[in-house]
């Protein structure tokens, strides 16, 4: 069996010999760590969007002096609480956010799962940023659509879901995308509440052993990885949504060039 195989470590090893016994030795333990990483900040970015949707979609809704007196005032209190939650969650670092929600809600009697706590509190984060960016997004649609929307009788809220919502997920796309990468970096935070994700479970291994830099050297690359994935795919996903780059006009329809075919003055589908 070679040398870097063995459960023991040998004195005098260099860089790689332990890099090499931790990669065949605690594996198990660098993919538990990395899947709940994985496990948080898709989850959480998920739920976060969502969340930020949700916000975005309740500061803009429109304002008139003919609205009733007691909407005006519930739509302002409730944007000035949600103005709050952006703030602090904003202008506060994650790691003290988990330490506040997870010992603070243990002070009060309610003991979270880790795991859960670590998904709440990522939520609750990208949902304060990602609300800012759908605002930023819904902004960013040209205020004729809105016009074009009412003057056919559209209300709002189907205003929003059949025609700016749909522009406005594609815009801010990147951005999201960006947020995704965030989290999984900053999941590393919630080794403060001992969740079992990889910076955890690496510094588990590295204390063990005492050796901090070989260890960290793999977790480095790790993250690499899963960031340098998750980047690509959403790339691949912008460009799926973007659908084809040219366009032919047949008569007073616009199609994709690529599934159109004329022939004799007929238009078929491939």
């Amino acid at each position: 069996m070679l040398t870097f195989l063995s459960a023991t470590p040998q004195a005098g090893w260099g860089f790689w010999r332990w890099v090499a016994f931790f990669i065949a030795n605690k594996y198990p333990e660098f993919i538990s760590g990395a899947g709940i990483t994985l496990l948080i900040s898709i989850t959480g970015t998920v739920i976060g969007f969502l969340i930020g949707l949700l916000i975005g979609v309740i500061k803009t809704i429109p304002l008139r002096p003919n609205d009733a007196k007691i909407k005006i005032i519930f739509l302002k209190i409730l944007r000035g609480l949600l103005q709050i939650y952006i703030e602090i969650f904003r202008g506060t670092p994650m790691m003290v956010q988990a330490m506040v929600i997870f010992y603070g809600l243990a002070t009060a009697g309610l003991q979270l799962n880790r795991i859960f706590a670590g998904i709440l509190i990522v939520s609750i984060n990208t949902g304060a940023y990602m609300s800012e960016i759908v605002r930023g997004g819904i902004e960013s649609i040209d205020k004729g659509q809105f016009e074009a929307a009412h003057t056919l009788g559209m209300s709002h809220g189907k205003t929003m879901f059949n025609i700016i919502l749909p522009q406005t997920i594609r815009n801010i796309l990147p951005a999201t995308g960006n947020e995704f990468v965030i989290n999984i970096k900053d999941t590393s935070v919630l080794s403060v509440i001992s969740v079992t994700e990889l910076f955890f479970a690496s510094k588990s291994i590295a204390g063990t052993y005492v050796a901090y830099f070989q260890t960290m050297t793999i977790t480095c690359a790790i993250y690499f990885v899963l960031t340098f994935t998750v980047t690509r795919i959403l790339r691949l996903l912008e460009k799926k949504i973007d659908g084809p780059s040219s366009y032919t006009i047949y008569g007073s329809s616009t199609s994709p060039e690529s599934t159109i075919k004329v022939k004799g003055g007929e238009t078929n589908a491939r």
